[in-house]
């Protein structure tokens, strides 16, 4: 039958060290983390403020800024000469060029979007 002394007994010792080591790390966290915030609050204390509204950059009231289009199509794969197959250093160095027809594409009624 266990009783109050025989309890006290079992938790005192290594389980009593175990206790305090436990206790001790939690209090270094908790003091690692206050100390990280309060280091956090004072760099950001140092920042210069967020700039007002009437210091925003504005968009030019007349037409969208800097809008570009350029259509692009593939290059024609080279054809081999000899019928052997092309290696690398054969092909051209890019997969696109510029289109004649700098149009932009227009969605057309009945297409799929």
């Amino acid at each position: 039958m266990d009783t109050f002394a025989s309890v006290f007994v079992a938790a005192s010792g290594r389980s009593a060290l175990a206790t305090v080591a436990f206790i001790a790390v939690g209090l270094v966290l908790v003091g690692g983390l206050i100390w990280a915030f309060r280091l956090g609050f004072k760099v950001r204390s140092r920042e210069p403020a967020p700039p007002a509204p009437h210091e925003q950059p504005r968009r030019p009231g007349t037409a969208p800024a800097h809008e570009t289009h350029r259509t692009r199509e593939p290059n024609a794969m080279p054809e081999p000469t000899d019928g052997e197959r092309l290696t690398p250093h054969q092909l051209r160095p890019t997969g696109s060029r510029d289109s004649a027809d700098q149009r932009r594409p227009r969605w057309e009624e009945g297409s799929g979007g």
